[in-house]
C-alpha cells in the first residue's frame, strides 16, 4: 500500500513525551517495516516548520532554527518526498469547489489532492474527521495501524 503522513504525525515523531508518540512511532515503524510506500509532501514540511518554530505560547513547539531544518532533513530520508507539481493545484481546486470546503480545511483538501494525483491510497492521521468527507482515499489512525 501506499501511504501519506500527515504532519500531525511528523510533530509527534518527534515529541516523546507526548501522549501520542508511542503510536505514531509503532505506526511508522511498521510501515515502513512491511515495506509499504510511505510518502510525504512538501506542505507536510511547511506545516512542521510552521509548529516547530513557533513560539510556545502560540502553540508550537520553539525549536531552533537548527533543530528544525534537522527534523527535516531526516524526514526526508525516512520518507519519500513527492513532488509538487501545477496538477495538485487544479485538483485541490476541483475538490474545495465538490466539497464546498472553506478556512483552514483548504490545507487538507490539498493534502488530499496531493494524494489523489500521486495515487497515494492512504492517508495515516491522528486528525481521521477532518478527511470524512473524501471517498476518494482511505484514512488509518496510527492506532490501527498492525
Amino acid at each position: 500500500m501506499i501511504f501519506l503522513v500527515d504532519t500531525n504525525i511528523l510533530l509527534r515523531l518527534i515529541q516523546q513525551h507526548e501522549p501520542m508518540y508511542a503510536d505514531a512511532r509503532k505506526a511508522a515503524i511498521t510501515l515502513l517495516r512491511r515495506r509499504d510506500q510511505v510518502t510525504i509532501i512538501a506542505q507536510n514540511l511547511i506545516e512542521f516548520w510552521a509548529v516547530a518554530t513557533r513560539p510556545l505560547t502560540s502553540n508550537g513547539l520553539a525549536l531552533s532554527i537548527t533543530d528544525t531544518a534537522a527534523h527535516l532533513k531526516t524526514f526526508q530520508k525516512t520518507f519519500n518526498l513527492l513532488p509538487d507539481t501545477p496538477d495538485v493545484f487544479f485538483e485541490w481546486e476541483r475538490l474545495v469547489a465538490l466539497h464546498a470546503v472553506s478556512g483552514r480545511q483548504s490545507h487538507d483538501a490539498r493534502i488530499v489532492a496531493a494524494m489523489i494525483v500521486h495515487r497515494v491510497s492512504h492517508l495515516l492521521t491522528f486528525n481521521d474527521d477532518d478527511f470524512k468527507r473524501y471517498s476518494e482515499i482511505t484514512v488509518v489512525r496510527p492506532q490501527d495501524v498492525n
